[in-house]
C-alpha cells in the first residue's frame, strides 16, 4: 500500500513491507520504487522492515520541489527514517547513492550503514580518454547528453537499453511503465534537474561518514569507463576501514534489476552486521 509523507508542503510516496530492522530503498533518477521489485520482497522475507521510496519528482511522489540535489534527496530520506523510526540502512542507487552518503554524514544517529549501488558520489571530471577508448561509455554518454539537452524519452529508453545489458523477464512491461511515467508533465524536467546537479555535495561529505559503507558497481556500467576505479575512489575518500567495494561482472548501472541475486548475496551479510550486530 502506498503511503505519503508530507515534506515542506510536498508529498513523498513510499511503501513499507515486512517486520524488523529498517532498510530504506532509494532509486536513481528517472525511475521509481519499482526498480527494487526483485530486491524489496527478498529483504522483507529475510526479516527486515523495508521502506521503498519514490524519491522527489519520481514515481508517485509530487512534483514542484524547490531542488533536486543529492542534499535535497538526503533530507527526504532522513525524514523517512525519522518518521518510521530508525536506525536504518539506506540502499541508494546512482544519484541516491550520493544522497545516502549525505544522510549518513549528517544524521549519524539515524543511519547505521549505507549500501551504494552504482553511485554518483563524487564530482566527475570529463573523461575524454575514456570516451575514446570505451564504446559502452561513449554510447551511454551520448544518450544521456540527449536526455539532458532535449528531454528525449526515446534517448532515455536507449540509455536504459545500454545500462541494463541483460534484461529481466518482465522488461518489456517495465519499460512501458517507465516510458509512460516519464511522459507525464514535469517528470522529465525533474530528471533533467537531477542530471544537472553536481555530486560534489556528496563527495564533500565522504570524510564525515562514520558508519559502514558497501559500494556495489556493475562491471560494464556505461556511466564510467572504469566502474571499479570509480568505486575505489569513493572508498579512498571515506575514513579508513569504513568502506568495502564489490564489482558484479557483467552488470550495468542497475545491478539490483539485472542481477538481484548477486546484490542480495552482498547486501544481506552487510545488513546482518550493521543492523543486528551478528
Amino acid at each position: 500500500m502506498t503511503e505519503y509523507l508530507n515534506i515542506a508542503g510536498n508529498t513523498l510516496a513510499y511503501e513499507v513491507t515486512g517486520q524488523g530492522p529498517l532498510v530504506v530503498l532509494a532509486h536513481g533518477m528517472g525511475d521509481s520504487r519499482h526498480s527494487y521489485r526483485f530486491v524489496a520482497p527478498a529483504l522483507a522475507a529475510a526479516g527486515y522492515r523495508v521502506a521503498n521510496v519514490d524519491i522527489r519528482g519520481c514515481g508517485d511522489s509530487g512534483l514542484g520541489w524547490d531542488g533536486y540535489s543529492r542534499t535535497d534527496i538526503a533530507g527526504d530520506l532522513v525524514a523517512v527514517v525519522r518518521h518510521l523510526g530508525g536506525p536504518a540502512v539506506i540502499i541508494g542507487q546512482s544519484i541516491s547513492g550520493g544522497a545516502a552518503t549525505i544522510a549518513a554524514a549528517t544524521a549519524p544517529e539515524l543511519i547505521a550503514g549505507v549500501i551504494e549501488l552504482a553511485p554518483f558520489t563524487r564530482a566527475q571530471s570529463f573523461d575524454l580518454g575514456g570516451l575514446v577508448r570505451v564504446k559502452r561509455f561513449r554510447a551511454g554518454y551520448l544518450q544521456l547528453a540527449q536526455v539532458l539537452v532535449r528531454g528525449s524519452v526515446a534517448s532515455w529508453r536507449r540509455y536504459l537499453n545500454l545500462a541494463i545489458p541483460t534484461k529481466p523477464a518482465d522488461w518489456h512491461g517495465e519499460l512501458a511503465r517507465i516510458e509512460a511515467k516519464m511522459s507525464e508533465p514535469g517528470r522529465m524536467k525533474a530528471l533533467q534537474s537531477m542530471a544537472k546537479s553536481s555530486p560534489a555535495d556528496a563527495g564533500r561529505q565522504l570524510p564525515n561518514v562514520t558508519c559502514p559503507v558497501l559500494v556495489i558497481q556493475g562491471g560494464v556500467d556505461p556511466d564510467w569507463a572504469d566502474p571499479r576505479a570509480e568505486g575505489e575512489r569513493i572508498l579512498a575518500d571515506l575514513p579508513r576501514g569504513l568502506g568495502e567495494l564489490a564489482v558484479i561482472e557483467g552488470a550495468g548501472h542497475y545491478p539490483h534489476v539485472q542481477t538481484p541475486d548477486d546484490v542480495l548475496a552482498l547486501a544481506l551479510p552487510f545488513l546482518t552486521r550493521t543492523l543486528t550486530g551478528a
